[in-house]
């Protein structure tokens, strides 16, 4: 084998992990991203109020997220092929299993369980995996794969309605269910551990990594809590307001306003879900250049100002489609910065488990969020304080990025004797 093939071998395999990464991601989002077209019928199949049926959601982002240190620690342990793949079955088999649910504990095992911990174990093992495949480009691929999971249920979301108006939701569930998890364990089991081979050393990057700590070593620093607060922080501000996006938009009288032939109120949506994918691998790749912590700052500081120009412009339905964009835009990419800021910091041995712990934090905003949103909003008779509080919490945590988080960081890897910043470009391959 010649030197040249030697040298290719490992960046065309890190390229193909991140595609199977990518298509895996895609194959779970949809349980996610495509529950609101469900709730009626479940309605319907169960006789549940509204508020129990939508449980059913909360228990698949809890155990999405506050299962995922445990989730780490098995993906670690089993490696990411047999886990991944078995996290990805375990989510279609949700779909399949919830299309009987005739009563609300059922559909809380099958949709929420079964898909919560599937889709937790995914998500968990595909971040950790393209943050060891790739350390010169972290935050990209890192904000590749998040990508897929954001933008993924955009390719099954009209089919799915289709099948719905055409065979009913049952039918529906049980072919999607098979489909995506066949599609998922298929990529999963082309997921492998890189070797020292495999990996191209980064030779200068801007950012330097930590020695390898493991999760009680980590949990026991300030650097990690801060990051944690961070973005537990983004999330709850963030999902004040996108969890309560349709609510506002009706209350501001620009929903159903006409738009290039679309209602103002879909359109956004569909914009606002290309951005949130869009923004992970872009900031992530910017990341990879500028630095983690000065791309935060320059993110959330952005959003900032798209959520208090939203409010401003709230009556202008063109504005309000393009500035809730920007808000996603602003947002989505936590999901890159941090994954990515948290193995800089504690190398990648342990990085899923790792990040299984600062997940926890989406869960706590997933939790904040919306109810606090709602419930501020009900006390006020108005939005305008819930758009405050997430203005105060991006400003804050954008600040904390650029004036705490950077110099703590740069003391924390210091200690330890990291390689000092150096800004040059990323190697070709």
């Amino acid at each position: 084998m010649t030197t040249e093939t030697m040298d290719a071998t490992p960046s065309k395999m890190r390229w193909l992990q991140l595609a199977l990464g990518l298509i895996v991601m895609m194959a779970i989002s949809s349980p996610q991203y495509v529950w609101t077209l469900f709730v009626k019928p479940f309605q319907g199949a169960t006789g549940a109020s509204l508020p129990a049926l939508q449980l059913t959601f909360s228990v698949l982002v809890v155990l999405q997220t506050w299962l995922s240190p445990a989730q780490g620690w098995l993906v670690e342990k089993f490696g990411p092929k047999l886990l991944v793949a078995a996290g990805a079955a375990l989510t279609g088999l949700g779909w399949v299993l919830s299309a009987q649910a005739t009563s609300l504990t059922m559909l809380y095992v099958t949709y929420g369980g079964l898909c919560g911990i599937g889709t937790g174990i995914v998500y968990i093992g595909v971040v950790g995996l393209m943050a060891r495949w790739f350390p010169d480009r972290r935050g990209f691929a890192i904000g590749m794969v998040a990508s897929g999971y954001g933008m993924g249920a955009m390719l099954t979301t009209f089919p799915i309605d289709a099948m719905m108006k055409a065979s009913g939701h049952a039918s529906t569930l049980v072919f999607f269910g098979v489909l995506l998890g066949a599609i998922g364990v298929a990529a999963a089991l082309g997921l492998r551990t890189p070797t020292s081979a495999d990996v191209l050393p980064p030779p200068a990057v801007l950012v330097s990594q930590g020695k390898d700590a493991g999760p009680m070593e980590m949990l026991k620093t300030p650097v990690f809590w801060l990051m944690f607060a961070m973005m537990t922080m983004m999330s709850t501000g963030g999902l004040m307001v996108t969890s309560n996006f349709a609510n506002f938009a009706r209350e501001f009288g620009v929903a159903e306003i006409m738009l290039f032939g679309v209602a103002a109120l879909p359109l956004a949506l569909t914009v606002d879900r290309l951005l949130n994918g869009f923004t992970r691998p872009f900031f992530g790749w910017v990341s990879d250049r500028i630095g983690r912590e000065n791309t935060m700052g320059v993110a959330f500081l952005l959003e900032a100002l798209a959520i208090l120009l939203l409010l401003l412009f709230r009556d202008n339905a063109l504005a309000f489609v393009a500035l809730s964009g920007l808000v996603f835009f602003g947002w989505g990419e936590i999901f890159s910065l941090f994954p990515s800021t948290l193995t800089d910091t504690f190398g990648t041995k342990q990085a899923t488990t790792n990040y299984g712990f600062l997940y926890m934090s989406q869960g706590v905003g997933s939790v904040l969020g919306g109810p606090v949103a709602a419930a501020v909003h009900d006390s006020a008779g108005s939005w305008v304080p819930v758009f405050g509080l997430a203005v105060g919490m991006d400003v804050l945590t954008g600040l904390l990025a650029l004036f705490v988080l950077k110099q703590m960081r740069a003391g924390f890897l210091g200690a330890q004797g990291a390689a000092p910043l150096v800004a040059v470009a990323a190697p070709a391959e």
